[in-house]
């Protein structure tokens, strides 16, 4: 959270706080407490790897995009990781329904006074 820039306050209080939760010092006690229990008491890891980021760990140690990805993917997993998800997916989804509403919103072009513009972008951080 400490890139968020509040742009369009898409996060409630309640999921700043969940999200806030989420960073490195309880990602490493969580690992550490999964390692001296039983498995059964284990807490699930989940990591979701952004593909803006695989490029980098590609250029760094000279490896191809899929290559880095399974590595990372391995690295995170031999951690303690549970799973490790792409979140490609999920920015196709958000483009195709992106698309959607700005088809709408064209189509309505002449029959509504606020159907246009339609503003839309990513997180910037």
């Amino acid at each position: 959270l400490s890139d968020c820039l509040a742009c369009d306050s898409c996060m409630t209080s309640e999921e700043g706080a969940r999200v806030f939760q989420q960073n490195q010092k309880e990602f490493f006690r969580v690992l550490n407490l999964n390692k001296k229990c039983d498995t059964s008491k284990h807490k699930v890891l989940a990591v979701s790897i952004c593909p803006q980021s695989l490029p980098y760990f590609a250029a760094k140690f000279n490896l191809s995009v899929n290559e880095a990805a399974k590595r990372l993917c391995g690295f995170l997993k031999n951690l303690g990781v549970h799973y490790v998800f792409d979140t490609t997916i999920a920015a196709d989804f958000s483009i195709l329904e992106s698309q959607r509403e700005f088809v709408q919103r064209y189509q309505r072009r002449n029959q509504e006074e606020h159907a246009l513009p339609m503003f839309a972008s990513a997180c910037p951080g």
